[in-house]
């Protein structure tokens, strides 16, 4: 049986149901879900299900990752709701190229870990499941699991596995969507132009869940913690000496002012920090960054393209604070100080987030 599957969540309960009610077929999975945005999280979810799938001896074949055909099939229905038009068009594309794959294979039956999803509708995928069944030669196994307590065990089995939950279907379409009713930041589809790794990105999931499958591999212990913590992302910045050009600059983590544009000097300069006389703000130049962060830039157009890792940064923040408590003062990095008049502009979010932690030889 060819079994189609969306994430790990959903398959790891679906397959190990699956198989005692068939015990004596071949289950072979399908990841075919051009549906997922951004490409980071598709290849997120794709690692979780073939490390899931492994526990189960399950082969895992990847389809095309065909976005823009996706695009093209759920046009005009952008702003539909779950459950409705745009979802109906999804599952319809996923269960037909699932299909297709099937006869290409010689297999008569599919299925779709999809009908374990507590947020799908079983009704809408059982009347795609008939559609398919009209226009190809095989047969869609249309199982409901939910039932008997099958929605609270299949959390606790992921809970249990540490498996990746993603906390949006997968469409930017619902993402957006989710997000706005949420008043929440749509983080998932910002990347720094620096590239570096940002807390609770898509990018650090993915390093974290090959830590996990790397660490399941050589069968040693660990165990993951959620933690609240503060997030920030910089959404736009730039300064400008004077009224003149705009310099290059280096904004540092947590960096935030409560106006997004402002205009004042540096009126003192001391040890490389140059002293704003407006917000808080603190300029530091390339040579006093060097020796707070042990390396070795050139310049910032040095900085910017093998940037410092988050944790750096804040423990350059930290040793520019007068306290233990967590600055969100601005801190600029240039080439060098001038006593000279500045134009800034910082945009920022700060946020409450939650992110995992992998906690190394954890016993319970």
């Amino acid at each position: 049986m060819l079994v189609h599957i969306c994430c790990s969540v959903d398959s790891h309960f679906f397959l190990q149901k699956l198989r005692l009610l068939y015990p004596n077929k071949v289950l072979i999975g399908f990841f075919y879900n051009p549906n997922i945005h951004p490409p980071k999280e598709y290849q997120l979810r794709l690692l979780d299900v073939k490390r899931s799938s492994k526990k189960f001896g399950i082969k895992v074949i990847e389809g095309e990752y065909d976005y823009k055909r996706w695009l093209k099939a759920t046009k005009g229905l952008e702003n539909e709701p779950e459950k409705g038009d745009r979802c109906s068009v999804c599952f319809y594309c996923r269960l037909e190229v699932t299909a297709k794959k099937a006869i290409e294979l010689g297999i008569k039956e599919i299925t779709t870990t999809l009908f374990t999803s507590p947020k799908k509708s079983i009704t809408q995928l059982k009347v795609h499941a008939l559609n398919i069944e009209t226009r190809y030669p095989l047969h869609v196994v249309t199982p409901n699991f939910r039932v008997n307590g099958g929605t609270q065990e299949q959390a606790n089995m992921s809970k249990k596995n540490m498996l990746y939950h993603q906390n949006y279907c997968g469409c930017i379409f619902a993402l957006e969507r989710q997000r706005d009713s949420q008043n929440r930041l749509k983080d998932e589809l910002m990347s720094p132009i620096t590239l570096q790794v940002l807390p609770s990105s898509i990018q650090e999931r993915v390093t974290l869940f090959k830590k996990i499958e790397k660490f399941e591999r050589k069968k040693r212990k660990f165990t993951l913690k959620r933690e609240k913590f503060l997030n920030y992302r910089l959404l736009r910045a730039f300064v400008r000496k004077g009224k003149e050009k705009i310099i290059p600059s280096y904004i540092l983590f947590y960096s935030s002012m409560k106006k997004e544009f402002i205009r004042g000097k540096i009126e003192s300069i001391k040890n490389g920090i140059g002293y704003f006389n407006r917000e808080e703000v603190l300029f530091i130049d390339l040579k006093k960054l060097n020796s707070l962060s042990n390396k070795n830039y050139n310049n910032i157009s040095d900085l910017m393209k093998k940037p410092l890792k988050i944790d750096e940064e804040l423990q350059v923040r930290e040793k520019l604070s007068y306290s233990k408590m967590i600055s969100q003062n601005s801190i600029i990095v240039i080439d060098e100080l001038e006593q000279d008049n500045y134009e800034i502009l910082i945009k920022s979010k700060t946020y409450i987030d939650i992110r995992e932690i992998l906690i190394k030889n954890w016993v319970i």
